[in-house]
């Protein structure tokens, strides 16, 4: 792994420098015969800078997820065997074709993947779609007690595209060859698999894990901006109106695919709780971030506001303030219970 031509042609001698010691850093890390994770989520938690070869993202998220063995010895047979285990699973569920599936789930599954990223082409793309359609099935069939939710569809996309630009930049699909997209659709849907693992009473009956979490983080904003809280409640606005979404997709909908990349790198660098606990803090550091200008609106103001955030032109600095905020106020109250007992 190195930078590429193109990337060191616009970069100054300073920045070239910046961005091979980093990758270098990386690179110690994963060309060991025994990964040490702990070395690389540290290295992950500050985000992947863009200029950084493609398949490091690839491979770091992976092993942060645990898809990918530690263990150098063990990867490309752990790769090769999961890898057949999901093209089997589709094989078995598309034994009779799409009137062979379960029509209720399939039917949804096929009205929201459309919807994906309406504004990206690489989602808008037939042969993309159908791979999502299969890892999403896939992903509900083999999951009964949730089931396929909507949402989730937006999940898998950070991990399609990742895994996508480990081959290409351009993202068009056209271009690659079945065994290559084979590739990518099995280890998003594994890669998928594991983050549902962590967060799945969020899509459970009822999905009792949101419920949580928005009732955590009103609390939370009870204690850090007690003035905010006092004016939502004045006007009536219910956490569930606007923050079910936020915990549902992750805060996908709020931010670009970019941006939602990068809080990844983030939130896999915080071990299993990433997309739980720390991403409550995220939305609690996000809410918070507007209250100046949700304390000046009504009611339908701060719904048409929170539905329609501003974060357009977000640049990466936004996201790094964002999450660091998150990592103090998580460092603050989480586990603090004489500070926060219900939290």
């Amino acid at each position: 792994m190195k930078l590429s031509d193109s990337t060191v042609s616009r970069l100054d001698e300073t920045q070239r420098l910046r961005f091979e010691r980093c990758l270098n850093k990386f690179k110690d890390v994963l060309q060991s015969a025994n990964i040490d994770l702990d070395a690389l989520r540290n290295l992950n938690w500050l985000g992947i800078p863009n200029e950084l070869p493609s398949e490091l993202r690839s491979i770091t998220w992976q092993l942060l997820l645990e898809y990918l063995p530690c263990n150098a010895d063990r990867q490309v047979k752990t790769l090769a065997r999961k890898r057949q285990e999901y093209f089997e699973g589709v094989s078995q569920a598309y034994a009779r074709g799409i009137a062979g599936l379960d029509q209720t789930i399939w039917h949804q599954i096929h009205i929201d993947v459309p919807r994906t990223n309406p504004g990206t082409i690489l989602y808008q793309c037939e042969t993309t779609q159908q791979c999502l359609e299969r890892v999403l099935y896939v992903w509900a069939i083999r999951h009964p007690a949730s089931g396929y939710v909507q949402g989730i569809n937006d999940l898998v996309t950070p991990f399609f595209q990742v895994f996508l630009s480990f081959y290409i930049e351009n993202y068009d699909t056209s271009c690659l060859p079945k065994n290559v997209l084979d590739v990518i659709e099995a280890d998003s849907f594994w890669c998928l698999s594991k983050l549902l693992d962590g967060i799945q009473d969020n899509y459970t009956f009822a999905q009792p894990g949101i419920q949580r979490q928005i009732n955590k983080l009103k609390d939370l904003i009870n204690r850090i901006n007690a003035p905010l809280a006092a004016h939502l409640q004045k006007e009536g606005v219910e956490y569930l109106q606007f923050a079910f979404r936020w915990m549902n997709c992750l805060l996908m909908r709020e931010m670009s695919l970019k941006h939602t990349i990068r809080m990844w790198d983030t939130y896999l660098a915080e071990r299993s709780d990433g997309f739980s606990v720390f991403h409550l803090y995220v939305c609690v550091a996000f809410l918070d971030k507007w209250s100046d200008e949700l304390k000046t609106r009504d009611f339908q103001g701060i719904m048409m506001f929170l539905q329609s955030l501003p974060t357009a032109k977000w640049k990466e600095q936004d996201i790094e303030l964002l999450l660091s905020e998150a990592y103090r106020l998580k460092s603050l109250y989480h586990e603090a219970p004489n500070h926060l007992s219900r939290v």
